[in-house]
């Protein structure tokens, strides 16, 4: 080889080795993190088989009564979002000591959240799902279901914000541990309560929302222990009661405020699908809560890798290095979009074994695996919108989007859904094609919002 064409290659080597080193550094994050988000779904994933196998009319319940608690679930993912990224900052400033003073901040915004979304879902939630066209059997059944669910809420809070410090540290290892410790608790209550066993009555949904409850406390205690015991805890300022920084906290806030307000949009939207499927019947709400659990499954890898490309853009922008943000981002989306292809290739041929799984009620089936087959086409884009709004958040774009989310789901979403479900007569499979089109929408948004953002540094 002569001299010019070995300095190419040891230019070209040069620069793939921060590519290869940012791949790794994600991927090294990421998969715990995946791993801890598929947990939080297969918590779900776990009652909805158990109660579908026990009654589908009860697994109506349950999607019902679990609905509106999911709007304060994700809403809640989305406020404490700035844990993570402000931990994320800190380290890559180089003030260890200080995401202490992060960590303290989210817990008692979380203790806050939980128990405020407890109370206002409490008292409003079950007026609420009788005044939206539901059948009063339905609306009776589900409001049981959406008061145990509430009592989750706070210890829900106060888990997140602590895995989420865990994550920004670089080290979700501990939250995917506890994560499936829980769901193993979970399991066992629902093989108990649900059917009625050692001498219980069987509770069905119920007994669902019970084994929820009791893992998401069991995963709160088992998150603070940890942190209380770690060797650095006091380095990293977890016992020091910091000094007031209204800077530190207003910008923890906003980027919970924004995030918050982008889960709050989408999970309210696809909230409201559930009373659209109820328009539809009972079955229907079955059939649509097979589709919906197995869409949030697939989410939960993109979600994983949302707070990989977050803890990377956030320490590549906290380090004010702005080629790192555009590296850190761009890999984050190729890997997404790998994955977003490779699952709907996954579900669309298998629809009628992941269906039959949840129930074995044929009307109900009849229903769901034609529009579980098509619901493969909004993985890609699903996919892509939620790691590029995660990103751009870490470098510091909080409220455009927020922007997209509501244009997407509020806007366009909601009424094409009903639009085309009921007017138009296609019932589930036109909900799944207006979800298919607002992820196009936001991915298409924020994607290009990242670029422009890029070329302007």
């Amino acid at each position: 080889m002569d001299r010019p064409t070995a300095r190419a290659s040891s230019v070209a080597a040069g620069r793939l080795r921060p590519i290869r080193t940012e791949l790794a550094e994600l991927l090294k994050l990421s998969g715990p993190v995946v791993i801890s988000r598929l947990g939080i779904m297969a918590m779900g994933l776990s009652d909805a088989i158990v109660v579908g196998r026990y009654s589908a009319t009860q697994l109506g319940y349950h999607a019902l009564g679990w609905a509106p608690t999911s709007v304060i679930v994700t809403m809640a993912i989305g406020l404490l979002s700035g844990v993570q990224v402000m931990t994320a900052r800190a380290i890559g400033e180089g003030r260890l000591h200080d995401t202490g003073a992060v960590l303290r901040r989210g817990l008692s915004y979380s203790l806050w959240i939980g128990l405020i979304s407890a109370v206002i879902l409490a008292v409003g939630g079950p007026a609420f799902l009788h005044v939206i066209g539901l059948e009063k059997g339905l609306a009776d059944g589900a409001s049981r279901v959406l008061m145990v669910f509430c009592l989750s809420l706070p210890s829900y809070a106060i888990s997140v914000s602590a895995s989420f410090w865990m994550e920004g540290l670089s080290r979700p290892g501990p939250g995917a541990w506890g994560m499936w410790i829980a769901n193993a608790v979970n399991l066992a209550v629902d093989l108990v309560l649900v059917p009625g066993h050692l001498g219980l009555p069987a509770l069905g949904a119920m007994g669902g929302a019970w084994a929820t409850t009791g893992a998401r406390t069991f995963l709160a205690v088992f998150m603070l222990i940890y942190i209380a015991l770690m060797p650095e805890a006091r380095a990293l300022g977890v016992f020091d009661k910091p000094q007031r920084d209204r800077a530190a906290e207003a910008e923890q806030r906003r980027i919970g405020f924004g995030a918050g307000a982008s889960n709050f949009f989408e999970v309210a939207a696809f909230s409201s699908m559930n009373i659209i499927a109820g328009w539809i019947g009972g079955l229907a709400v079955a059939a649509w809560a097979i589709v919906l659990n197995v869409a949030a499954i697939v989410f939960m890898v993109p979600l994983g890798l949302s707070t990989g490309a977050a803890v990377r853009v956030g320490v590549a922008y906290g380090a004010r290095e702005p080629t790192g943000v555009l590296r850190a981002g761009l890999i984050a989306f190729c890997v997404t979009g790998l994955f977003g292809g490779l699952v709907s290739f996954l579900v669309w041929p298998n629809a009628a074994v992941i269906s039959s799984a949840y129930t074995g009620n044929p009307l109900t089936l009849t229903m769901a695996i034609p529009a579980l087959a098509l619901s493969a086409l909004m993985y890609l884009p699903d996919s892509l919108q939620v790691v590029t709004a995660q990103a751009l958040r870490a470098r510091g774009d909080v409220w455009l989007p927020t922007g997209a989310h509501l244009t997407s789901y509020i806007v366009v979403m909601m009424p094409l859904a009903w639009w085309l479900a009921i007017p138009r007569g296609m019932g589930i499979m036109g909900m799944v094609w207006a979800v298919i089109v607002a992820s196009l929408v936001s991915a298409a948004l924020l994607l290009a919002r990242f670029w422009m953002l890029s070329r302007r540094d």
